[in-house]
């Protein structure tokens, strides 16, 4: 037979189909029976969810802001590890008995790797993040992974509800611990410029203007006790200019006392200390003290005949009163000349205690705003520690609890049918078109002719006997029943995997 003249027309097909009907039937029949030996050899695995609901805070933001807050984007992640975490899932295979009681370290480590492989969290994403997820639990006994599935969702809530509860309390002992010690530290300061100011009272840089008020009060009093000062001691020389010269004239042409002598002196020394050597109360009371020394005395002690005696000390008398006005005054002066000279340095202190003044005071200010800062932090804190406790903040809730799972979900049975019956249709269909393409053999008259160009006159019909016309019949019967089994089979095979 040329195959280049082979070609598969419906017919030929259906013809192929007819006479090779056995293998269809067999490899059928083949695969279906493989297929029986795969859903009883493969272990069903079971699949138990239970969706979480993540309820956001009851109470608004606007009034209460959350101490226990996450980025969105870490969500999902967190969700996970705290589920998935050795604790959580080594709490669970005791509770549950999931598998036989480990002896080793190594033991329990494969035992929560196992499990942890069975586990799938799939979330339920929004615009703002995760708003419900739910827990996948995969396993052979389907009794045992609802218990687990429940378990864990049960247990994930209770520990987020710790972990929030713990967080805003550890929240608000840290602020509580720092605002101690900046309390601290503030009163610390607070001493400090207290000492500060208590030490440099006078030099402050409030008490500047005070000061210069003080000082120019201090420097017109010195000038008004400078002045009495001055009238004084004009006073004091006009005395005992009239003195001596009354006491001349009057002892006629004798000499004064000695303590007359002595005023001269005190008085010359008093006006050469503000006049010349020129000036004319000067020379009077040198040739004074001149004639006084040179001339002649009355007595042998030397005084003063009796009525100049009387007239040198009746101005004695207002002398020593003037001299005393002198000392005050004089006294007074260098009182006012070292009150000035304390101001004046009270004054000059005054810019560096105000630089000084002011670096604690900074330091008061900075402490005293993380003060205020902490206190309004601590108080926040304590607010949604409350929430926390009356469960007002953002919640974890149960909404579709695991249940017993009836139909596995490994491996698919309807997928293994289809894969099922593929093979067999095809391995029915292609085995006998393989073996009727590499057949060399004719079966019609047109392919002799076809083959050797030449006509065919008569062809000689199959002789058939009675034992091949049973045989015929019985093995149409067969393939009869054969295909009404298969057919029976595919049936209870399709109920049982869809």
């Amino acid at each position: 037979m040329d195959k280049q003249s082979f070609e598969f027309t419906p017919d030929l097909i259906k013809d192929i189909l007819i006479r090779r009907r056995w293998y269809v039937l067999v490899s059928l029949f083949a695969a279906i029976i493989a297929g029986f030996c795969m859903m009883a050899i493969l272990p069903l695995i079971y699949e138990a969810s239970t969706t979480i609901l993540i309820e956001p805070q009851r109470v608004p933001e606007n009034y209460v802001q959350s101490i226990v807050s996450e980025d969105e984007s870490n969500r999902v992640n967190t969700i996970t590890r705290q589920i998935l975490s050795r604790a959580n899932l080594e709490g669970i295979i005791k509770r549950f008995n999931v598998f036989p009681v480990a002896k080793s370290d190594a033991e329990i480590e494969y035992q929560i790797e196992t499990l942890r492989d069975k586990i799938t969290i799939d979330t339920e994403d929004n615009r703002q993040g995760p708003d419900a997820f739910t827990i996948l639990v995969k396993g052979k006994n389907p009794q045992k992974i609802r218990n687990i599935a429940n378990g864990l969702a049960t247990s994930f809530i209770e520990q987020n509800m710790k972990f929030r509860e713990s967080q805003a309390i550890g929240t608000s002992k840290f602020l509580e611990a720092e605002l101690e010690a900046t309390r601290k530290r503030l009163e610390i300061v607070e001493d400090e410029i207290k000492k500060y100011r208590k030490q440099y009272m006078g030099e402050l840089p409030e008490q500047l203007e005070t000061n210069l008020r003080i000082m120019e009060r201090l420097q017109a009093n010195l000038t008004e006790r400078q002045q009495t000062l001055r009238d004084a001691k004009i006073r004091l020389s006009q005395l005992t200019i009239n003195n001596v010269a009354g006491g001349v004239s009057e002892g006629s042409g004798t000499q004064s006392s000695g303590m007359n002598i002595f005023q001269l002196r005190s008085e010359l020394e008093s006006m050469e200390a503000r006049y010349t050597s020129q000036h004319p109360d000067i020379i009077r009371i040198k040739k004074l003290i001149k004639d006084m020394e040179s001339g002649d005395q009355s007595s042998e002690n030397g005084n003063l005949s009796e009525e100049s005696e009387s007239y040198f000390l009746a101005g004695g008398s207002q002398a020593v009163d003037i001299n005393r006005e002198v000392e005050v005054t004089q006294s007074e002066i260098e009182r006012i000349k070292s009150q000035i000279q304390n101001y004046e340095q009270r004054i000059e202190n005054t810019p560096r205690r105000e630089q000084e003044l002011l670096a604690l005071q900074r330091d008061y200010r900075e402490i005293q705003a993380s003060f205020s800062s902490l206190m309004s932090r601590k108080l926040e804190a304590d607010i949604a520690l409350s929430m926390e406790r009356k469960q007002k903040g953002e919640q974890f809730r149960i909404i579709d609890p695991a249940r017993i799972p009836y139909r596995p979900v490994e491996p698919n049975m309807a997928r293994l049918f289809l894969l099922t019956l593929i093979a067999g249709l095809g391995l029915g269909f292609g085995i006998p078109l393989f073996l009727e393409y590499i057949n060399t053999s004719f079966s019609k008259p047109d392919e002799l002719e076809a083959a050797f160009g030449l006509p065919v006159l008569t062809v000689i019909p199959e002789l058939i006997t009675r034992n091949g016309l049973f045989l015929k019949k019985v093995n149409d019967i067969s393939s009869i029943a054969c295909a009404a089994i298969l057919t029976l089979m595919l049936s209870i095979f399709a109920i049982m995997t869809l």
